[in-house]
């Protein structure tokens, strides 16, 4: 098994989960509050509020998909489908992961979808 590899995976899933974690406790709770100006307008909307944490969060997930990535290229039995077995299994989080976080009215994951059907469909049999 390549080390540095592996190590390179470790280190993306620690990042992602520092990202996330101090995301939501140092902008995302506050940020929730302070989305309301002192006249009680409103800045952001919960719907974009959604978005930005989804967008915020979404980085993580790529973070661990390119962890995934590393370790599969750690490892000394690799081969170019489980490569895009990877890639696609990565893409298809980053879609569900997006439909829940905008509850279905941001289009992107559907390109998401797309993209994980086709990197399915690419792999070698």
């Amino acid at each position: 098994m390549n080390v540095y590899f592996l190590a390179a995976a470790a280190a993306a899933v620690l990042l992602g989960l520092a990202h996330s974690v101090l995301g939501e406790m140092l902008i995302f709770r506050s940020l929730a509050v302070q989305a309301t100006q002192s006249d009680g307008s409103k800045l952001l909307g919960r719907r974009h509020l959604a978005a930005l944490r989804s967008t915020w969060h979404l980085a993580t997930l790529f973070g661990w998909g390119l962890a995934a990535l590393f370790f599969w290229m750690a490892r000394p039995d690799r081969s170019l489908a489980g490569l895009a077995v990877a890639i696609a299994t990565f893409l298809t989080l980053c879609a569900v992961f997006w439909l829940i976080g905008t509850r279905g009215r941001h289009p992107a994951w559907i390109v998401f979808l797309v993209t994980a059907t086709l990197s399915y469909l690419g792999a070698p049999a």
